[in-house]
């Protein structure tokens, strides 16, 4: 069973280096592939070049099976699947390779593997965007994320889009596919991405380019989605552990709605899937409360793909309500369907048959109803969903457009916070989604959990509308394309770059802080319109010896909201949020006297003490320095690990515990050496227990 528990100043070398980052971080990773990230609103997801993102795909790490579509991805283990796949099947192909006619080809990507020379073979990958990820620093380093997982290739500055990526791929049998990916970082538009694919018979059968334009006859494309949530229960611990088994893959719970077009209740073909109840939880465990602690709702989502467009056939562009026609939940486990081999006749026939199976007769929802879903069917990594469009006959040079959108939507961490409190403390009435009260907290749990279903739904629903809107949305102004923030003796200084205040209807900047780590909830402590326009803003709320994460947004003035009118549109968080803190330092002393090594020794088995919640637990500092020194580390043996220019002004100096190699320093005595520049120098030892 595949589950597992187990703007100023910066240096002309630091750019160099950011931009060597940036230009070597798009390159095949271990598993052969290209990946992209999609990271600029609360949805985050990475993508492949292999045109579908298998399971563990991108480290190969079977620790992080459940890895991608994070929501809300401003915080950790928020990760809501496992797999996906892409097959393509026909019927009656004479295979080239083989040398005979075969009753079914089928070409994959997934779930488990992928073969990227005789398969699936990737071509064009690239990111486009309206502009670059901005540039934030703190203390005079790189202090984002972006700088590494928002890679753009493309500037098209009049594109509707916040980023697209586009790739091409190729199949054996001669379908080549163009997919577009689209995200979008305005706050009503960033918890789903649209995917648009364009499949054609191309002819083109190996990354040679050699092309054998046949036609082909009874063609499926089929997608399936292993859903994964409560990836932070799994990570953190829940409350209660199930034996033998886990408590996201077994008891996920897979919907349908929309097959019949003619049914009065039709308003969209989509499949989704929520965390199930689990037969060895304390007590219903939907939405996947902590049991023993005071914790937010792990699993208080609902996430799925709605079809938005499938062609009725490769002269008819209209869309076709009745695809897909297939959406049969698949074995998650099944080792003969999720088997991959494209010159075994047994395998490709039965995989083609999964492909074209049709509706069952009830979902997979109505089969576990009440029931408990990990104890549901027989197979022991659960049931995902699968959807397939077919079939169709492709003549060389035809085409086939099938366009979907995936989303997320749940309680927010503010709301999973509060009915995951309540829940535990069981101190009623508790307040109903409706304003209603009742004294019963499953009720009431339950009631809150459901909403996310409304919320998907609702993201649905949206992204329907831009994509028969063209994509036409309201955007909001760019975010500051450089945002500094520096650490003082009495302030933490943030300044920002006005290049946002040229857009229509701008109307000025929000800052936020976070308070000990970054994937927290943070405050507004300050806002400007066009009115008090500022670029900077100077923190002196902070506490010393705490931890501060900042972003600042652009706003406009709300005129051009398209679902909350008056509300301003902000730029995404995402695009400026630090990643590095900024605390208070110390003011500098006037000599060596008051040197202090914090902590000294230094104990690894009491490192999650020495420097409280929140902060770098192989930091060291060094306090009451002179304002301007030169620190050099050295071993018990006299070699040079490490020097440190300590020229902020400061009295305050914080070490990594790495090397000038970027090695972690081992268990001994070392020698710190301070030196000011005009030559007055001292010594203090620092003791490392490892």
């Amino acid at each position: 069973m595949r589950n597992h528990k187990n703007i100023h100043h910066i240096s002309a070398f630091f750019l160099a280096i950011s931009l060597l980052m940036l230009c070597t971080s798009g390159s095949l990773n271990a598993q052969g592939q290209e990946v992209r990230w999609m990271r600029i609103g609360d949805l985050h997801n990475w993508y492949s070049s292999l045109g579908a993102e298998i399971e563990v795909g991108r480290t190969g790490d079977e620790t992080q099976q459940q890895d991608g579509l994070r929501w809300p991805a401003q915080f950790q283990f928020q990760d809501n699947v496992a797999a996906k796949s892409l097959w393509i099947g026909t019927t009656n192909f004479d295979d080239p390779i083989l040398g005979q006619v075969v009753p079914h080809k089928v070409n994959s990507v997934g779930t488990r593997d992928f073969d990227p020379v005789a398969d699936i073979m990737p071509d064009e990958f690239k990111m486009v965007g309206r502009f670059r990820a901005p540039l934030v620093v703190v203390d005079g380093n790189a202090a984002t994320d972006n700088r590494l997982n928002d890679i753009v290739d493309e500037i098209r500055e009049d594109q509707i889009q916040d980023r697209m990526i586009v790739s091409t791929f190729h199949s054996g049998m001669g379908i080549s596919c163009t997919r577009k990916i689209i995200g979008f970082s305005q706050q009503n538009h960033d918890d789903y991405f649209i995917y648009e694919y364009v499949f054609k018979n191309t002819g083109i059968i190996d990354n040679n380019g050699t092309t054998r334009p046949v036609p082909l006859t009874d063609v499926w494309f089929h997608f399936q989605h292993r859903y994964a949530i409560g990836h932070e229960a799994f990570r953190c611990e829940c409350g209660w552990d199930p034996e033998n088994n886990i408590n996201w893959g077994r008891n996920t719970v897979n919907q349908v709605v929309g097959q019949d077009p003619n049914a009065a209740d039709f308003e969209f073909r989509a499949s989704y899937s929520w965390y199930g109840r689990h037969s060895q939880a304390p007590a219903n465990d939907l939405g996947l409360p902590h049991f023993g602690q005071s914790k937010p709702l792990a699993a208080a989502k609902f996430i799925g793909v709605i079809t938005l467009h499938a062609d009725t056939g490769p002269g008819d562009q209209t869309d076709d309500l009745f695809q897909p026609r297939t959406t049969q939940y698949l074995g998650s486990d099944d080792q003969e369907i999720q088997r991959r081999d494209p010159f075994n006749t047994s395998v490709m026939t039965q995989k083609y048959n999964a492909m074209s199976a049709g509706h069952p007769n009830q979902t997979h929802a109505q089969q576990v109803g009440n029931g408990f879903a990990d104890i549901w069917g027989t197979d022991p990594g659960g049931y995902s969903q699968g959807q397939g469009f077919g079939p169709y006959n492709l003549q060389p040079g035809d085409s086939i457009r099938i366009v979907m959108a995936e989303a997320v939507g749940g309680l927010s961490r503010e709301k999973a916070w509060e009915v995951g409190r309540a829940f535990y403390r069981q101190e009623p009435p508790y307040t109903m989604p409706d304003g209603s009260t009742t004294t019963d907290r499953m009720e009431y749990k339950n009631a809150w959990v459901m909403t996310a279903e409304d919320s998907l739904f609702q993201a649905f629903r949206r992204a329907r509308e831009v994509f028969n809107n063209n994509y036409e949305i309201p955007l909001p102004p760019p975010p500051p394309d450089q945002f500094e923030v520096a650490s003082g003796g009495d302030k933490i200084s943030l300044t920002w770059s006005s290049n946002a205040e040229s857009w229509p209807n701008f109307d000025g900047y929000e800052v936020y802080r976070g308070f000990r780590k970054s994937d927290t909830t943070f405050t507004k402590i300050f806002e400007c319109d066009r009115s008090n326009l500022v670029n900077a803003f100077n923190d002196t709320t902070a506490r010393r010896g705490e931890n501060y994460y900042y972003y600042v947004v652009s706003k406009d003035d709300g005129s051009t909201n398209d679902i909350n009118p008056g509300v301003p549109l902000r730029s995404s968080k995402f695009f400026t949020i630090t990643n590095t803190p900024a605390f208070l330092r110390r003011p500098a002393s006037e000599g060596f006297t008051d040197i202090r090594i914090v902590p000294n020794p230094f104990h690894i088995q009491a490192r999650d003490l020495q420097f409280g919640s929140g902060q770098s637990k192989d930091r060291i500092a060094f306090f009451g320095l002179p304002p301007v020194c030169t620190i050099r580390i050295f071993t018990e043996r006299g070699d040079l690990i490490k020097t440190i220019e300590h020229n902020d002004g400061t009295g305050d100096e914080l070490w990594d515990s790495l090397t000038e190699s970027r090695q972690l320093i081992v268990s001994g005595l070392y020698i710190v050496h301070f030196q000011t520049p005009d030559g007055q120098s001292d010594f203090r030892k620092l003791i490392v227990i490892r």
